[in-house]
């Protein structure tokens, strides 16, 4: 039996580089990173300055008296899914209601209402927390919130995998497509790190640059936190052509592995088990691929591992793929990564465009892939996968075609 083809209709997004998916393209394209100073909340004691802010959300268009029940990451996941529907036309009403789902991914949790009552309690002397601390916080809230604000009824739950959230979401949504649970599916996923605590134990790992991200550049001295949300509507091709709508790419094939090594330090073979899986899904060959949305992190580790497997699974391909990571200007949103850069490969996809990777300034010997360097590059892609490799050792690809 034939398995069911998985059409992208609509994309939502936030980060520091805008507050819909137009801004965040335009972003991208023009290299601009948007790592800067913290402004948003109290650094205090922490070392850690710099970061990727959402400076300022849209106004929201729901009852305002559900803001009391969001933390922010919630907030920023319903604000993206909103755009996504818009964008795939898709108007959810009790006929079709039942049919519609979510899988929302993140890779912490509701980080601003926790630091807000534990400073309450053990600073500010108060004897109780917010009377909606647990359904804020609870890492299946965002998911819960698009759910609510929206409409849906189909299955919702969220996924958390750390960096690979986002994508394992995806790949939860297309299972519940292809099981035949519902037609359509929202997917993506959200984080909003940026709360004194959470600052200080990455702090504690010295993963954090100094300055700015500088993926696969011979000067990189880490990763930069970043917040955001990505979203994305999924549902059969069928359905979607069916009802008319816009196909915007296709999600060919996911693939998923595990390190089973170390909780922090990743493994070659992993990465390279889930891009063979996500090519075999998809029924390309590793000649078919054009670009590679990189994990790109801005590590020294991470980048060199990444570039290892990449020429372990391309061979001589690698020396033409164009390979870039987004992170160097969105930051590393954490459980809402992973979407953001679907955005970034269904947008170079249909504009023929490679995103750079902003802040690079040296080569790197053994990051020898062709990284498309502080500057956007003109290239037909016709197939483009999306890395994301985990604390935990858990990865996940995603392989886009064109519609």
């Amino acid at each position: 039996m034939a398995r069911s083809r998985i059409a992208i209709t609509g994309l939502g997004g936030m980060c520091g580089l805008g507050v819909n998916v137009p801004s965040i393209w335009e972003a991208m394209r023009a290299g601009r990173s948007a790592i800067g100073e913290i402004t948003r909340i109290p650094l205090h004691k922490t070392k850690i300055r710099t970061g990727a802010e959402v400076k300022q959300l849209p106004e929201v268009e729901f009852d305002r008296k559900r803001l009391a029940t969001m933390d922010r990451y919630s907030l920023l996941a319903v604000l993206a899914a909103g755009e996504a529907l818009r964008q795939s036309g898709l108007t959810v009403d009790n006929v079709n209601t039942d049919r519609i789902g979510a899988v929302v991914g993140t890779a912490i949790f509701g980080a601003e209402t926790l630091e807000e009552n534990y400073r309450g309690l053990f600073i500010d002397g108060k004897s109780h927390t917010n009377v909606f601390a647990v359904p804020r916080s609870m890492p299946g809230a965002p998911a819960s919130q698009v759910s609510m604000v929206h409409g849906l009824r189909g299955p919702v739950f969220g996924v958390t995998s750390a960096c690979s959230s986002s994508n394992h979401a995806f790949i939860s949504a297309i299972d519940q497509l292809r099981l035949g649970r519902a037609d359509v599916m929202l997917a993506g996923g959200t984080d909003a790190p940026f709360a004194f605590g959470v600052l200080k134990a990455w702090e504690a790992l010295r993963a954090v640059a100094r300055e700015t991200c500088r993926p696969f550049s011979a000067d990189r001295d880490g990763l930069v936190l970043g917040e955001g949300a990505g979203m994305a509507v999924l549902e059969t091709y069928e359905h979607a052509v069916a009802r008319g709508a816009p196909i915007l790419a296709e999600l060919a094939g996911t693939g998923m592995s595990a390190d089973a090594s170390d909780i922090v330090a990743p493994t070659v073979e992993g990465p390279i088990a889930a891009i063979k899986a996500c090519l075999a899904d998809a029924g390309l060959l590793p000649e078919d691929i054009d670009y590679i949305n990189a994990h790109g992190t801005g590590t020294k580790y991470n980048d060199r591992l990444e570039t290892q497997a990449i020429r372990r699974v391309f061979g001589s391909h690698a020396d033409v793929l164009s390979v870039s990571s987004t992170k160097s200007m969105h930051a590393h949103c954490m459980g809402a990564s992973g979407a953001l850069e679907l955005i970034a490969c269904v947008m170079a996809l249909r504009d023929g465009l490679i995103p750079p990777t902003a802040n690079y300034r040296e080569k790197d010997p053994e990051c020898d892939l062709d990284v498309t360097p502080s500057t956007l590059r003109e290239r037909k892609v016709r197939a483009a996968i999306s890395n994301s490799f985990a604390f935990g050792g858990t990865n996940a690809v995603l392989a886009i075609t064109a519609a």
